[in-house]
């Protein structure tokens, strides 16, 4: 035998122990009876006419029992105590032994008692005798409830009379538990009476079960608050990111339609510069807001649909697609943007090239037409001898042929500030007035040439002595002068090149000129031979010369003068050549080295979009597997972010260069830029669709087996490996799983899956339709039953109520937007909760 057996042996015989039974049962009793005005004094007595053992029932029981008999007889007595035990055995109790269902109820009370008391120190509940000798697990159990009653702090173990006297007094006076015991009669009992315990202790767990109940109705509105908090605090982040989005959109728009060129070279590499922090600094971080602003609308749209709330509608124009088309405006006008600058660009850059060519050339034409007017209107003819009249005939045709040269520069000069007026060029006014001042004056050099060639002509006759020497000389050292003159103003002439090719061209040329060099200088030492003639047949002859050819003003020193000009011009040429040279070689290497970056990156941003469609459709791991692998290349891209801000400086050095053609490679900046966008939002997106299905599995208890049949099905028919759907596609999956569709019955779910009606439907619509139904989620009528339970069954809820029950920011939230509740007889400041508990659930004013 046990120690409890014999514990249990000594109390059946000892009389202490059925006083303390009678005692606690009366208690117990009262504790009932008092509820309908009553008590009893003596167990035996008082029950004995049946009267007030059936009034107990009733109040036990919440039902009405067989009306008693009136009658004193003993008969009436017992008909009344049948009546209550007829009623007993109703309700399948057993009065006799213990059954399973007794010690079922008794093992179900001992563990509300061990959970309600697991925190506290000093408290182990093993039974219903000595584990609550010291009075601890009495103090615990109220103080779990209601811990404004006990400090259980400064209780102590070795004080189990005052622990139980406490316990005691505060359970009659705060929880309306009458004493059933006493503290003595415990402590000093090896084994205190279990049923005796039992009775106690159950009136303590019929105390607080309003209260659990109550503190599960708070908690399940707090919970459904919480939600409608968050969501709503979702909603007004969305919200406000989109406006700003779209602010920013707005802002930027005219901005990037604004092709208005500027006048200078200087003014437009500004605005290409502003466009590349705009492309590198500005747009970015809205790149990731627009693709955050989706991940939160279809985390939203997740969590509203897991919880039974209805679909979120942003305000008017603030629709994902709204947000989508503001962008996809945006990219429209930026495109071509940088393109149209970099054409400006070039065209400054000819503008300025031909308007210092302009000046050149004006320069050269003005320095030979000074003085050509006065010497034309001369008449020294009226006064010359034979010999002169005719050196100033040939010395004329000299003239008209050297002006015949010219009009090429000056059709030249026309032809600069034509294109330069057809380019738009700034300053045009500045060069149409210089323009028309030397057409002018070449139209008036025309006229008075003609005059003074028919007033030479008309005494040309009168002249036939001709000498022989200086005109030959004349007719040699003209064109002989006019090639020095173009081979001078060639060497001077500016040049633009883009590339190796055209430098290179420009280097033949000048090296096909040097070759005629050595021809030219035979020429001007055969030209300055017969000067050399001259002079030795003047001094043979003793022939005076007054140093001028009649028939040229070009003089040997002329000559000589402009040779070691053309000497002096041809190493500068050469060395300007080489620089351009090696310029273009230096943009050959900035092109070959991005080119080398590009045709890396390119292929990796593509390759890395097709393994993360990969990843996105296997279903051999778990989701948690697929989020891993996708957060690692997640991390990988962010990684690689630095290739692309090298290939950004890089790209940076070739338009500083003006650089704009690369034939070693098919990607440009705009392509990586796009690729590299596209690459971090699909990333993104991918994660964000694995979370809510995390999200969505979680909430609807979706199998991992579920979710890899469900994604199956859904590769089966995603025709275009896109992670969609067509309606057609989607209605053949539908019936692959066995849905009997009718058009009416398609069209209805197709506003589910496709609310916004894009024409596809994707995974994550998809999961949602396949849980929907069977999902167990809350709705307005099991919260309507909560506060119902908060307002003790009343229709309303009072301010003072909320403010009791929940916590104060749930009850500030319901209390600022309940309504006020209409009936009459009502306190001031009831409230509404049944139209407020459908609105949770109706459509959002946000």
């Amino acid at each position: 035998m046990t120690q409890e057996d014999d514990w249990d042996r000594d109390l059946l015989l000892d009389p202490a122990w059925e006083k303390q039974q009678r005692k606690t049962f009366t208690a117990w009793c009262n504790s009932h009876l008092r509820k309908a005005g009553t008590q009893i004094e003596n167990i035996e007595e008082d029950f004995r006419n049946g009267l007030k053992l059936m009034l107990l029932l009733e109040v036990i029981s919440g039902e009405r029992l067989p009306k008693p008999d009136k009658g004193k007889m003993r008969f009436h007595k017992i008909a009344n105590v049948n009546k209550a035990l007829d009623f007993i055995a109703s309700k399948g109790v057993k009065l006799v032994s213990i059954g399973a269902e007794e010690t079922s109820a008794k093992e179900g009370l001992l563990l509300w008692c061990q959970r309600k008391t697991a925190p506290y120190r000093n408290v182990n509940v093993q039974n219903f005798h000595i584990s609550w000798k010291d009075g601890l697990a009495l103090c615990a159990l109220i103080h779990r409830h209601r811990p404004d009653l006990i400090d259980y702090s400064k209780l102590r173990k070795d004080d189990p009379i005052g622990n139980l006297n406490t316990a005691f007094e505060v359970a009659e006076k705060f929880l309306d538990i009458p004493k059933m015991l006493d503290a003595e009669d415990i402590v000093n009992t090896p084994k205190p009476d279990e049923k005796a315990i039992m009775t106690y202790v159950s009136c303590f767990y019929h105390a607080f079960a309003g209260a659990e109940q109550a503190e599960t109705a708070a908690n399940r509105i707090c919970k459904v608050l919480a939600v409608n908090q968050e969501n709503e605090r979702l909603m007004e982040e969305y919200e406000k990111l989109a406006s700003e989005l779209l602010e920013w959109i707005r802002r930027t728009i005219p901005w990037l339609e604004n092709r208005v060129a500027e006048q200078t070279m200087r003014a437009m590499q500004q605005k290409l510069e502003d466009f590349r922090d705009y492309r590198r600094v500005h747009k970015p971080p809205r790149v990731q807001e627009k693709c955050q602003l989706e991940i939160n609308f279809n985390t939203l749209q997740t969590k509203l649909r897991l919880s039974n709330r209805p679909a979120f509608m942003p305000s008017e124009g603030k629709m994902v697609s709204d947000i989508a088309n503001a962008w996809k405006g945006l990219e429209q006008v930026e495109k071509g943007y940088e393109e149209w600058l970099l054409t400006e660009i070039r065209r400054l850059e000819r503008l300025d090239h031909l308007a210092e060519k302009f000046k050149q050339k004006c320069n050269l034409h003005e320095a030979w037409t000074a003085g050509k007017e006065d010497l034309l209107t001369q008449k020294d003819y009226e006064s010359a001898s034979l010999m002169e009249i005719r050196a100033l005939m040939r010395k004329h045709e000299a003239f008209e042929s050297d002006l015949a040269a010219h009009q090429d520069r000056v059709e030249q000069i026309a032809a600069i500030a034509q294109e330069l007026n057809e380019l738009d060029y700034h300053d045009a006014a500045t060069i149409n007035a210089r323009c028309q001042g030397i057409c002018d004056q070449w139209d008036n050099l025309g006229t008075l040439t003609q005059k003074r060639r028919d007033a030479l002509e008309r005494v040309e006759k009168l002249w036939e002595t001709i000498d022989q020497l200086y005109l030959e000389f004349a007719k040699r050292a003209a064109p002989f002068n006019n090639w020095m003159d173009g081979a001078t103003e060639d060497l001077q002439d500016m040049f633009i090149v883009h590339s190796i090719e055209e430098i290179q061209s420009l280097i033949t040329a000048h090296d096909q000129f040097k070759a005629t060099l050595p021809e030219a200088d035979k020429e001007r030492m055969a030209t300055m031979g017969i000067q050399n003639e001259i002079l030795k047949i003047a001094q043979t002859y003793g022939i005076k010369l007054s140093g001028i050819n009649p028939y040229t003003n070009l003089s040997p020193q002329d000559i000589t003068n402009k040779w070691e000009t053309v000497k002096h011009l041809v190493p500068l040429r050469d060395q300007m050549l080489q620089e351009e040279l090696a310029r273009q070689q230096a943009n050959e290497r900035l092109r070959r080295q991005f080119a080398a970056q590009a045709n890396i990156i390119g292929p990796w941003i593509q390759t890395k979009m097709e393994e993360i469609g990969h990843v996105s459709v296997d279903i051999s791991g778990s989701l948690e597997e697929q989020m891993n692998n996708l957060k690692q290349y997640e991390q990988n891209i962010i990684n690689y972010k630095s290739n692309i801000d090298k290939l950004e400086g890089d790209h940076q050095l070739i338009q500083e260069a003006l650089i704009f053609d690369n034939k070693h490679t098919n990607y440009t900046m705009e392509h990586i830029r796009v690729g590299w966008e596209q690459l971090l939002t699909t990333i993104a997106r991918t994660i964000n669709e694995v979370e809510n299905q995390i999200l969505t599995r979680d909430a609807k208890g979706i199998s991992q087996e579920q979710l890899n049949e469900f994604r199956a099905s859904f590769n089966h028919f995603d025709r275009k490996r896109n992670g969609m759907m067509d309606p057609d596609d989607f209605r053949a999956c539908l019936i692959s799983m066995g849905y009997d569709l009718g058009e009416v019955e398609f069209a209805r779910i197709m506003t589910l899956v496709d609310p916004n009606n894009t024409g596809v439907v994707t995974f994550q619509a998809f999961i949602d339709f396949m849980t929907r139904e069977t999902a167990e989620t809350d709705t307005a009528e099991q919260v309507m039953a909560s506060f119902k339970i908060l307002a003790s069954d009343k229709p309303y809820i009072t301010v003072d109520e909320l403010r009791r029950e929940l916590p104060p920011e749930q009850a500030e939230y319901c209390i600022t937007r309940m309504t006020k509740y209409i009936g009459t007889d009502i306190p001031p400041g009831a409230l509404d909760y049944i139209s407020f508990s459908s609105a949770l659930y109706g459509e959002s004013d946000l």
